[in-house]
């Protein structure tokens, strides 16, 4: 993953509705933009964490997708912000990346 800031630009709230647009029509009733929000900041906790954000890194990353989900799963259980499915919360990790890679953030 490449991330050069000046490449893209990343905005939060066209994040969620291109979520949003993304995920199933029973997803989409079930999660409000708040909990989109956080468990989209909870994948980038889970970057950041595993040094995927370090700009002076120019290689491709390998994101175990099995590893985010159980991370975004376990951390909403510890801040109580609710019981999460893995196939919910992947649909909505699938969805950030499509949201990245329609920005370029990965070229």
């Amino acid at each position: 993953m490449n991330t050069n800031a000046e490449d893209f630009i990343y905005d939060e709230d066209d994040s969620i509705r291109f979520i949003r647009n993304y995920l199933p029509q029973d997803l989409k009733e079930k999660m409000s933009d708040d909990e989109i929000n956080y468990i989209v900041d909870l994948i980038y906790d889970y970057y950041e964490s595993n040094g995927f954000l370090n700009e002076d890194v120019d290689e491709v990353v390998d994101i175990d997708e099995d590893e985010l989900i159980a991370y975004v799963i376990k951390n909403a259980k510890r801040d109580q912000m609710g019981n999460y499915e893995e196939g919910d919360i992947s649909l909505i990790v699938q969805g950030e990346l499509a949201y990245c890679e329609s920005i370029g953030m990965f070229e």
